[in-house]
């Protein structure tokens, strides 16, 4: 672990979390790249692209500087709601690319504003009632992740790959989630529940980022 790191508030999360915002955003330039080598250059698919890749890597800076920060208790809890927030961010941004190239124009562009006013509403709602309770704010994560199953049609628009790579993103997700509400496992003093979290969003975006990049862009 880099020295500097091990200043950090939390090491574990702000390590692999700092190393995901550089990965991801790497990785969202190479969208970009691929998109234009192979000619997906339409305006929606580069903003799809866009949203996709500032969401994600969005996340994990703000993860990233909240884990790290040594500041007076006020920062903190202003980082702390600004990371919190960015998981509606996240999911919004993830499901842009997907639901806009995988259901038709009107049903996908209705699907995808949707998304984005819950997000906006998760995020009014962090803000305003930040201790709301665990279990209320996870469960609502995972409604939010889990709502593409309401329009089962897309699935039939989608490869074997892909569905693999949407489903594996959301086991990760969804167990992390779990982790996250239930306290639990620790496994040790410096891998607890937090840690193994943040390790399953990774996984997580990590399989939808692939998916974004080989079957999307």
């Amino acid at each position: 672990m880099p020295y500097f790191m091990k200043k950090a508030r939390d090491p574990i999360s702000s390590y692999t979390h700092f190393l995901g915002a550089i990965l991801f955003g790497a990785g969202a330039i190479l969208l970009f790249f691929k998109a234009f080598a192979t000619g997906s250059t339409d305006k929606r698919t580069l903003l799809s692209l866009l949203a996709f890749g500032c969401s994600i890597t969005a996340l994990y800076s703000a993860s990233a500087i909240y884990h790290f920060c040594n500041r007076e208790p006020k920062v903190i809890f202003h980082l702390r709601k600004l990371d919190h927030s960015m998981i509606y961010v996240l999911i919004a941004g993830t499901y842009t690319p997907i639901l806009l190239a995988y259901l038709e124009p009107p049903k996908g562009a209705a699907f995808t504003a949707a998304m984005w006013i819950i997000a906006a509403a998760g995020i009014a709602m962090k803000l305003c009632w930040f201790n709301a309770p665990r279990w209320l704010t996870t469960l609502l994560y995972l409604l939010m992740g889990w709502a593409i199953l309401a329009d089962m049609s897309i699935f039939s628009r989608m490869s074997a790959g892909a569905i693999c790579l949407l489903v594996l993103g959301g086991v990760f997700y969804t167990v992390g989630g779990v982790i996250y509400g239930l306290k639990k496992p620790n496994l040790s003093s410096k891998l607890g529940f937090h840690e193994l979290f943040h390790l399953f969003v990774l996984g997580g975006s990590l399989f939808h980022y692939l998916l974004v990049l080989l079957y999307i862009a």
